[in-house]
């Protein structure tokens, strides 16, 4: 799918496009391309004279590979975007800029709520983009905030799993529930962190190589900021998760204790009568109660006190609690 962003009167507005002829007739300020055909590839291409990298190329984390001028001038930019979705975990998308021409152009695989926020802001907010360079440094504020709301819902997710965690019975299925949310908050906060990094290397290569004005260096340094804040978000959280792990292995471990405990004092309790079992078990002539009327019956109850007895002292010490 190729969108085509034009500016109109300070807006960036959408232009469709159904075939080329559409895309001839219009200068736009940005082309973006999500998940695009090997024809629209060639399309964009052939029109704007500009080489589109490949899905190998855009994975490709090296620095050289991800910021660098190609020789034809064009510049080329690969940055990370947070993806959360409703079913399954959250991932991170790659997305390939190429700004070439006073054109920023933009391919990625997946459609990023990121991208759709921007599009919506800059329709309803007259003069906030006038080139394509403030469209990319308004895509990187975006993501920060899209980042900072993330770190929100985890901060939300995380006091809901402390309550569950602090409450008076905690059982090992509320603890397999904890951990669960626990591991899945830990790797979102991981996601951010990384696309934090990613996004700060991009804007701070924007500034190092002189390429914006003095009002877009200066958001730029304001997006730096943004991302230095979240920073210290993301290390609390860290850190709270470390605590919410460690409390919810070490109730796991209380409930195991209980249980190995209660073992232990039946075992111990039971070894009396195991004694007296075994003394009246002995095949010697001269026993005693061999022949006694009531021997039977006396073992038998002799066994239960044995077994009793036991309890009743765990108990009155408070170790069967």
């Amino acid at each position: 799918m190729i969108n085509v962003f034009v500016l109109q009167n300070g807006r960036l507005n959408q232009v469709p496009i159904a075939s080329r002829a559409d895309l001839e007739k219009v200068s736009p300020v940005w082309v973006d391309l999500t998940d695009p055909t090997d024809e629209e590839r060639a399309v964009v291409k052939a029109m704007y004279d500009v080489i589109l990298p490949g899905e190998d190329e855009v994975s490709d984390i090296e620095a050289s590979a991800r910021y660098y001028e190609a020789e034809n001038g064009d510049l080329h930019l690969r940055t990370d975007f947070l993806l959360e979705e409703e079913e399954g975990p959250s991932r991170i998308v790659t997305v390939a800029f190429i700004l070439a021409k006073k054109i920023l152009f933009s391919v990625h695989n997946d459609d990023l709520p990121v991208f759709r926020l921007v599009r919506l802001r800059a329709r309803s907010r007259p003069g906030s983009i006038e080139d394509y360079m403030d469209v990319l440094l308004d895509l990187y504020a975006t993501d920060a905030e899209y980042s900072a709301d993330a770190l929100e819902g985890i901060y939300e997710s995380l006091e809901a799993v402390s309550q569950r965690v602090l409450q008076k019975e905690f059982t090992d299925q509320d603890a397999a529930s904890a951990l669960n949310a626990i591991a899945h908050e830990e790797d979102l906060n991981g996601r951010i962190r990384r696309n934090m990094m990613d996004t700060r290397r991009a804007v701070s290569f924007l500034m190092r190589g002189r390429l914006l004005n003095s009002d877009q260096f200066e958001e730029a340094r304001q997006i730096l900021r943004d991302i230095e804040s979240l920073d210290g978000h993301t290390s609390f959280l860290f850190d709270k998760i470390n605590f919410l792990m460690d409390a919810t292995v070490g109730f796991i471990n209380i409930n195991q204790n209980k249980i190995i405990k209660i073992f232990s004092v039946a075992s111990v309790a039971f070894l009396p009568p195991t004694l007296i079992a075994s003394v009246y078990g002995m095949n010697f002539e001269f026993l005693p109660e061999l022949h006694w009327k009531f021997g039977y019956g006396w073992s038998l109850a002799l066994m239960v006190i044995s077994a009793i007895a036991p309890f009743l002292y765990f108990r009155h010490r408070g170790w069967l609690k």
